[in-house]
Protein backbone atom coordinates (compact mmCIF):
# COMPACT_ATOMS: atom_id res chain seq x y z
CA UNK A 1 0.00 0.00 0.00
CA UNK A 2 1.49 3.36 -0.76
CA UNK A 3 1.89 6.24 0.90
CA UNK A 4 -1.62 8.13 -0.12
CA UNK A 5 -3.74 4.98 0.12
CA UNK A 6 -2.22 4.33 3.72
CA UNK A 7 -3.16 7.61 4.78
CA UNK A 8 -6.41 7.65 3.41
CA UNK A 9 -6.90 4.19 5.20
CA UNK A 10 -5.47 6.09 8.12
CA UNK A 11 -8.16 8.98 8.03
CA UNK A 12 -10.94 6.61 7.64
CA UNK A 13 -10.09 4.34 10.48
CA UNK A 14 -10.06 7.30 12.56
CA UNK A 15 -13.44 8.27 11.47
CA UNK A 16 -14.99 5.00 12.46
CA UNK A 17 -13.29 5.20 16.11
CA UNK A 18 -13.99 8.69 16.63
CA UNK A 19 -18.12 8.34 15.44
CA UNK A 20 -18.55 5.17 17.89
CA UNK A 21 -16.73 6.92 20.64
CA UNK A 22 -19.08 9.59 20.37
CA UNK A 23 -22.36 7.27 19.78
CA UNK A 24 -21.20 5.28 22.96
CA UNK A 25 -20.26 8.15 24.95
CA UNK A 26 -23.88 10.16 24.52
CA UNK A 27 -25.14 6.48 26.57
CA UNK A 28 -22.22 6.13 28.74
CA UNK A 29 -21.81 8.76 31.58
CA UNK A 30 -18.44 9.73 32.82
CA UNK A 31 -16.32 6.68 31.14
CA UNK A 32 -14.37 8.23 27.95
CA UNK A 33 -11.85 6.07 29.38
CA UNK A 34 -13.06 2.70 29.42
CA UNK A 35 -14.55 2.72 26.22
CA UNK A 36 -11.49 4.86 24.29
CA UNK A 37 -9.56 0.89 25.69
CA UNK A 38 -12.70 -0.98 24.79
CA UNK A 39 -13.30 0.00 21.15
CA UNK A 40 -9.24 -0.15 20.86
CA UNK A 41 -9.67 -3.92 21.92
CA UNK A 42 -12.89 -4.67 19.84
CA UNK A 43 -11.13 -2.33 16.77
CA UNK A 44 -7.96 -4.31 16.58
CA UNK A 45 -9.49 -7.68 16.80
CA UNK A 46 -9.61 -9.00 20.46
CA UNK A 47 -12.07 -9.43 23.19
CA UNK A 48 -12.61 -7.68 26.39
CA UNK A 49 -13.84 -8.57 30.18
CA UNK A 50 -15.77 -6.09 32.02
CA UNK A 51 -15.26 -6.70 35.27
CA UNK A 52 -16.82 -4.73 37.77
CA UNK A 53 -19.56 -4.22 40.65
CA UNK A 54 -23.72 -4.88 39.86
CA UNK A 55 -25.08 -1.90 38.65
CA UNK A 56 -22.18 0.54 36.91
CA UNK A 57 -23.41 0.21 33.31
CA UNK A 58 -21.62 -3.17 32.17
CA UNK A 59 -24.66 -4.61 30.43
CA UNK A 60 -25.53 -1.57 28.99
CA UNK A 61 -21.97 -0.43 27.70
CA UNK A 62 -22.01 -3.58 25.37
CA UNK A 63 -25.34 -3.44 24.50
CA UNK A 64 -24.68 0.51 23.23
CA UNK A 65 -21.83 -1.25 21.40
CA UNK A 66 -23.88 -3.43 19.64
CA UNK A 67 -26.37 -0.82 18.10
CA UNK A 68 -23.70 1.61 17.03
CA UNK A 69 -22.30 -1.32 15.14
CA UNK A 70 -24.59 -2.49 11.94
CA UNK A 71 -23.55 -6.21 12.93
CA UNK A 72 -25.30 -9.04 14.19
CA UNK A 73 -24.99 -9.35 18.22
CA UNK A 74 -26.14 -11.78 20.05
CA UNK A 75 -26.72 -12.55 24.01
CA UNK A 76 -25.92 -15.66 26.44
CA UNK A 77 -26.73 -15.16 29.95
CA UNK A 78 -24.71 -17.62 31.53
CA UNK A 79 -25.93 -19.48 34.10
CA UNK A 80 -24.87 -22.88 35.98
CA UNK A 81 -27.14 -25.04 34.22
CA UNK A 82 -26.08 -23.73 30.16
CA UNK A 83 -24.32 -26.32 28.25
CA UNK A 84 -21.72 -26.12 25.64
CA UNK A 85 -24.12 -26.84 22.80
CA UNK A 86 -26.02 -24.16 23.92
CA UNK A 87 -23.21 -21.38 23.41
CA UNK A 88 -21.91 -23.61 19.66
CA UNK A 89 -25.09 -25.32 18.60
CA UNK A 90 -25.25 -28.98 18.21
CA UNK A 91 -25.95 -31.97 14.83
CA UNK A 92 -29.91 -32.87 15.61
CA UNK A 93 -31.02 -35.45 13.64
CA UNK A 94 -34.00 -34.76 11.20
CA UNK A 95 -36.45 -37.41 11.21
CA UNK A 96 -37.45 -35.93 7.25
CA UNK A 97 -34.58 -35.76 5.50
CA UNK A 98 -32.91 -39.09 7.90
CA UNK A 99 -29.56 -36.87 8.33
CA UNK A 100 -28.14 -34.85 10.87
CA UNK A 101 -27.89 -31.19 10.29
CA UNK A 102 -26.07 -28.68 12.05
CA UNK A 103 -28.25 -26.25 13.98
CA UNK A 104 -26.04 -23.16 14.86
CA UNK A 105 -25.52 -21.72 18.57
CA UNK A 106 -25.26 -17.63 19.07
CA UNK A 107 -21.60 -17.86 19.31
CA UNK A 108 -22.23 -17.71 15.06
CA UNK A 109 -22.64 -13.54 15.32
CA UNK A 110 -20.19 -10.46 15.24
CA UNK A 111 -20.73 -9.35 18.66
CA UNK A 112 -21.36 -11.73 21.17
CA UNK A 113 -22.44 -10.94 24.73
CA UNK A 114 -21.42 -13.11 27.23
CA UNK A 115 -23.05 -11.92 30.48
CA UNK A 116 -22.31 -12.95 33.92
CA UNK A 117 -19.64 -15.41 32.14
CA UNK A 118 -18.46 -16.89 35.80
CA UNK A 119 -21.72 -18.32 36.54
CA UNK A 120 -21.71 -21.04 33.93
CA UNK A 121 -18.96 -24.29 34.49
CA UNK A 122 -15.64 -24.80 33.23
CA UNK A 123 -17.23 -26.85 30.61
CA UNK A 124 -19.18 -24.74 28.95
CA UNK A 125 -16.72 -21.54 29.72
CA UNK A 126 -14.35 -23.96 27.32
CA UNK A 127 -16.89 -23.66 24.84
CA UNK A 128 -15.77 -20.15 23.64
CA UNK A 129 -11.84 -20.79 23.90
CA UNK A 130 -11.66 -22.08 20.01
CA UNK A 131 -13.85 -19.47 18.63
CA UNK A 132 -12.03 -16.55 20.92
CA UNK A 133 -8.47 -17.61 19.75
CA UNK A 134 -8.86 -18.88 16.31
CA UNK A 135 -12.15 -17.39 15.00
CA UNK A 136 -14.05 -20.96 14.40
CA UNK A 137 -15.75 -23.72 16.34
CA UNK A 138 -15.49 -27.09 16.17
CA UNK A 139 -19.52 -29.35 15.27
CA UNK A 140 -19.85 -32.69 14.38
CA UNK A 141 -15.88 -33.14 13.31
CA UNK A 142 -16.61 -30.14 11.19
CA UNK A 143 -14.97 -26.76 11.52
CA UNK A 144 -16.84 -24.01 11.30
CA UNK A 145 -15.46 -20.18 10.53
CA UNK A 146 -17.34 -18.10 12.51
CA UNK A 147 -18.38 -14.36 10.95
CA UNK A 148 -16.08 -11.53 10.58
CA UNK A 149 -15.90 -9.21 12.63
CA UNK A 150 -16.20 -11.17 15.72
CA UNK A 151 -15.77 -9.56 18.87
CA UNK A 152 -16.71 -11.38 22.77
CA UNK A 153 -17.35 -8.91 25.29
CA UNK A 154 -18.00 -10.88 28.87
CA UNK A 155 -18.93 -9.08 31.99
CA UNK A 156 -18.63 -11.00 35.68
CA UNK A 157 -19.35 -9.53 38.46
CA UNK A 158 -15.92 -9.74 41.34
CA UNK A 159 -17.60 -9.84 44.53
CA UNK A 160 -19.92 -12.03 43.89
CA UNK A 161 -19.33 -16.17 44.71
CA UNK A 162 -21.93 -18.21 45.44
CA UNK A 163 -22.57 -19.98 42.10
CA UNK A 164 -19.67 -18.80 40.17
CA UNK A 165 -16.68 -20.31 38.70
CA UNK A 166 -13.26 -19.18 38.42
CA UNK A 167 -12.13 -17.87 34.59
CA UNK A 168 -9.25 -20.18 34.13
CA UNK A 169 -6.10 -19.16 32.74
CA UNK A 170 -6.22 -20.28 29.41
CA UNK A 171 -9.65 -18.51 29.04
CA UNK A 172 -8.39 -14.86 30.75
CA UNK A 173 -5.68 -14.77 28.34
CA UNK A 174 -7.88 -14.98 25.47
CA UNK A 175 -9.25 -11.69 26.70
CA UNK A 176 -6.94 -8.38 24.86
CA UNK A 177 -8.32 -6.47 28.06
CA UNK A 178 -9.75 -6.75 31.56
CA UNK A 179 -11.52 -3.43 32.07
CA UNK A 180 -13.86 -2.13 35.36
CA UNK A 181 -15.94 0.85 35.18
CA UNK A 182 -15.66 1.51 38.67
CA UNK A 183 -18.20 4.48 40.13
CA UNK A 184 -18.98 7.69 38.63
CA UNK A 185 -18.79 10.93 40.61
CA UNK A 186 -21.40 12.53 42.41
CA UNK A 187 -21.99 15.08 39.84
CA UNK A 188 -22.09 12.29 37.00
CA UNK A 189 -24.34 9.84 38.89
CA UNK A 190 -26.99 13.06 39.42
CA UNK A 191 -26.78 13.41 35.58
CA UNK A 192 -27.49 9.38 35.26
CA UNK A 193 -30.25 9.53 37.48
CA UNK A 194 -32.32 12.98 35.99
CA UNK A 195 -31.57 11.28 32.60
CA UNK A 196 -33.40 8.40 33.06
CA UNK A 197 -34.13 6.23 30.13
CA UNK A 198 -32.43 8.45 27.98
CA UNK A 199 -29.08 6.80 29.51
CA UNK A 200 -30.66 3.34 27.33
CA UNK A 201 -28.59 1.69 25.03
CA UNK A 202 -31.22 1.68 23.06
CA UNK A 203 -31.24 5.37 22.92
CA UNK A 204 -28.84 4.46 19.62
CA UNK A 205 -31.72 4.45 17.19
CA UNK A 206 -29.22 3.50 14.23
CA UNK A 207 -25.74 2.03 13.58
CA UNK A 208 -23.06 5.00 12.85
CA UNK A 209 -20.74 2.78 11.41
CA UNK A 210 -20.73 -0.93 9.35
CA UNK A 211 -19.22 -4.16 9.59
CA UNK A 212 -17.20 -3.55 6.78
CA UNK A 213 -15.83 -0.08 8.53
CA UNK A 214 -14.46 -2.30 11.44
CA UNK A 215 -12.47 -4.90 9.35
CA UNK A 216 -11.15 -2.03 7.24
CA UNK A 217 -10.37 -0.45 10.40
CA UNK A 218 -8.58 -3.69 11.25
CA UNK A 219 -6.67 -3.95 8.22
CA UNK A 220 -5.56 -0.29 8.67
CA UNK A 221 -3.53 -1.57 12.27
CA UNK A 222 -1.39 -2.86 10.41
CA UNK A 223 -0.09 0.24 8.68
CA UNK A 224 0.68 1.97 12.28
CA UNK A 225 4.11 1.55 12.64
CA UNK A 226 6.82 0.79 15.52
CA UNK A 227 10.20 1.19 15.68
CA UNK A 228 12.23 -1.84 16.45
CA UNK A 229 13.63 -0.34 20.13
CA UNK A 230 9.56 0.46 21.39
CA UNK A 231 9.13 -3.11 19.96
CA UNK A 232 11.79 -4.25 22.40
CA UNK A 233 10.35 -2.31 24.88
CA UNK A 234 7.15 -3.66 24.60
CA UNK A 235 7.96 -7.23 24.98
CA UNK A 236 10.23 -6.77 27.36
CA UNK A 237 7.86 -5.68 29.34
CA UNK A 238 5.66 -8.76 28.87
CA UNK A 239 8.68 -11.02 29.31
CA UNK A 240 9.39 -8.94 32.35
CA UNK A 241 5.98 -10.42 34.32
CA UNK A 242 8.01 -13.70 33.96
CA UNK A 243 10.81 -13.44 36.24
CA UNK A 244 8.96 -10.81 39.09
CA UNK A 245 9.48 -12.30 42.50
CA UNK A 246 5.59 -11.71 43.27
CA UNK A 247 3.93 -13.50 40.08
CA UNK A 248 4.37 -17.39 39.85
CA UNK A 249 2.49 -16.40 36.53
CA UNK A 250 3.59 -13.99 33.99
CA UNK A 251 2.08 -13.02 30.66
CA UNK A 252 2.39 -15.07 27.53
CA UNK A 253 3.03 -13.93 24.03
CA UNK A 254 -0.22 -13.38 23.49
CA UNK A 255 -0.45 -10.41 25.80
CA UNK A 256 2.39 -8.73 23.48
CA UNK A 257 0.53 -9.30 20.56
CA UNK A 258 -2.87 -7.66 22.49
CA UNK A 259 -0.55 -4.79 23.74
CA UNK A 260 0.86 -4.20 19.87
CA UNK A 261 -2.38 -4.02 18.29
CA UNK A 262 -4.33 -2.40 21.14
CA UNK A 263 -1.41 0.00 21.02
CA UNK A 264 -1.77 0.58 17.25
CA UNK A 265 -5.47 0.97 17.40
CA UNK A 266 -5.31 3.78 19.50
CA UNK A 267 -2.53 5.26 17.64
CA UNK A 268 -5.17 5.39 14.52
CA UNK A 269 -7.95 7.00 17.23
CA UNK A 270 -5.17 9.65 18.35
CA UNK A 271 -4.98 10.38 14.83
CA UNK A 272 -0.75 8.82 14.91
CA UNK A 273 0.55 6.55 12.21
CA UNK A 274 2.89 5.38 14.58
CA UNK A 275 3.18 3.91 18.19
CA UNK A 276 4.63 5.77 21.12
CA UNK A 277 5.76 4.80 24.40
CA UNK A 278 2.75 6.28 26.11
CA UNK A 279 0.33 4.05 24.37
CA UNK A 280 1.95 1.35 26.18
CA UNK A 281 2.27 2.41 28.91
CA UNK A 282 -1.39 3.28 29.31
CA UNK A 283 -2.59 0.00 27.85
CA UNK A 284 0.03 -2.19 29.95
CA UNK A 285 -2.53 -2.52 33.07
CA UNK A 286 -5.54 -3.41 31.23
CA UNK A 287 -3.65 -5.72 28.91
CA UNK A 288 -1.62 -7.69 31.44
CA UNK A 289 -3.22 -7.31 34.99
CA UNK A 290 -5.69 -10.13 34.36
CA UNK A 291 -3.15 -12.71 33.03
CA UNK A 292 -0.90 -12.61 35.85
CA UNK A 293 -0.72 -14.94 39.42
CA UNK A 294 0.55 -13.58 42.52
CA UNK A 295 2.47 -16.40 44.71
CA UNK A 296 0.65 -16.69 48.07
CA UNK A 297 3.23 -15.05 49.92
CA UNK A 298 3.45 -11.54 47.77
CA UNK A 299 -1.06 -11.99 47.99
CA UNK A 300 -1.11 -12.09 51.75
CA UNK A 301 1.51 -9.49 52.10
CA UNK A 302 -0.51 -7.43 49.86
CA UNK A 303 0.86 -6.94 46.50
CA UNK A 304 -1.62 -7.66 43.68
CA UNK A 305 -1.40 -7.34 40.04
CA UNK A 306 -1.63 -3.75 39.40
CA UNK A 307 0.90 -3.01 41.66
CA UNK A 308 3.53 -5.51 39.75
CA UNK A 309 2.81 -3.96 36.10
CA UNK A 310 3.02 -0.31 38.25
CA UNK A 311 6.81 -1.53 39.41
CA UNK A 312 7.76 -3.31 36.00
CA UNK A 313 6.43 0.29 33.92
CA UNK A 314 8.70 2.11 36.76
CA UNK A 315 11.68 -0.36 36.26
CA UNK A 316 12.44 -0.83 31.97
CA UNK A 317 13.67 1.91 30.58
CA UNK A 318 12.02 3.69 28.10
CA UNK A 319 13.52 4.41 24.26
CA UNK A 320 13.72 8.06 23.10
Amino acid sequence: MNAPDTRAALTHARATFERLARAINGVITGQEQVVRHLLAAFLSGGHVLLEDYPGTGKTTLAKALARAVGADFQRIQFTPDLLPTDVLGASVFDPRTQAFEIHRGPVFTNILLADEINRASPRTQSALLEAMAEGQVSLDGRQMPLARPFFVIATQNPVEFHGTYPLPEAQMDRFALRLGLGYVSLDEEVAIVTQGDLRRAESITAPVVSAEDVLAFQAATAQVAITPELARYLVGLVAATRTHPALALGASPRASIALLKCAQALAIGDGLGFVTPDLVQELAPPVLCHRLTLRAEARFGGANAATCVAELLAATPVPR
